[in-house]
């Protein structure tokens, strides 16, 4: 007799939208926080408090620890989740990359995700999943390009391409690797070990080329305080949760609305241009999401 279908939370079904929300609101705490507090140390003053503000909501909860095995495992997903992918876009963007061209590189992290999603995990990624990821990156792409001007074009260097990068593929590694071998411990728990993997590759990296500049202004005060309620503690918490429900490479192809939702927000607060090729890029890119993610639900 074959086992009933796995029931899936209710929740489930607004969390993709909650999560593109919350993740794109990263690129406005980037803007708050650029003038105010260097890059690694900015992520060294938010990754420790995220790690203790975790403790407290799993000692409350009772959650149970994970084992030395499991930890370490939860440090390695948060070295390349949170340490790898986030130390190597805000250093890019410090050291000059434009946010538009940064943002272009990382929309690569879907079609990267499916390949090593592919070869780790054993997920079968068909025909119509590959040109739901293509058409996504066309989608960034079209969103982006509005941004993209002859100034500040010098900030695309090969250090700067090359460590974003790098940091898209930390975070395809990160997502994969958390499906892999850490999708059974507890989301609270487990984030306290990932925060303390995260905390070494920044903290190594601030120590290393930083001066641990942080001016105690609102803005940096603001910025570091909702990094890390809204998304330290809510966005990463909904991605460990949807990685648990559903296939990591439809998971990841949220990624392609972050751009868009993330113009949206900047028009809004920051009166940012919203050009008709951006608009029409958004869709594009719901219209990836939806084709990549069709027929099965979070």
């Amino acid at each position: 007799m074959s086992s009933p279908p796995q029931t899936r939370p209710s929740w489930i079904a607004i969390a993709p939208a909650l999560f593109v929300v919350m993740w794109a609101t990263g690129f406005v705490v980037a803007r708050l926080s650029a003038p105010h507090v260097e890059p690694f140390t900015f992520l060294t003053l938010r990754f420790p408090i995220a790690a203790v503000l975790f403790a407290g909501v799993a000692l409350a909860m009772k959650a149970a620890w994970p084992d030395a095995r499991g930890a370490f495992h939860a440090a390695v997903v948060g070295a390349l989740l949170h340490g790898g992918y986030l130390g190597a876009v805000y250093w890019a963007v410090a050291n000059g990359m434009p946010a538009g061209i940064s943002a272009l590189i990382v929309g690569l992290q879907p079609l990267i995700t499916a390949f090593l999603a592919a070869a780790m995990v054993g997920e079968v990624i068909t025909i119509r999943h590959w040109i739901g990821l293509l058409v996504g990156i066309l989608g960034v792409a079209m969103v982006v390009s509005p941004k993209l001007s002859l100034a500040g074009l010098e900030g695309i260097t090969p250090a700067t391409v090359a460590v974003t990068v790098l940091g898209a593929i930390s975070v395809s590694l990160g997502t994969v690797y958390q499906k892999r071998f850490a999708t059974a411990l507890h989301v609270a728990s487990g984030g306290v070990w990932q925060y303390v993997g995260a905390s070494i590759v920044v903290g190594i990296g601030a120590l290393a080329t930083e001066d641990f500049r942080f001016d105690g202004s609102a803005n940096a005060w603001i910025a570091l305080a909702w990094s890390v309620i809204v998304l330290s503690l809510g966005a990463v918490s909904l991605l460990m949760l949807l990685i648990r429900h559903g296939d990591v490479a439809k998971v990841s192809s949220l990624i392609f609305l972050v751009p868009a939702a993330a113009a949206a927000m900047t028009f809004v607060l920051f009166g940012e241009t919203l050009t008709l090729m951006q608009i029409a890029g958004m869709a594009v890119c719901a219209a990836a999401v939806l084709v990549v993610t069709r027929g099965r639900n979070y």
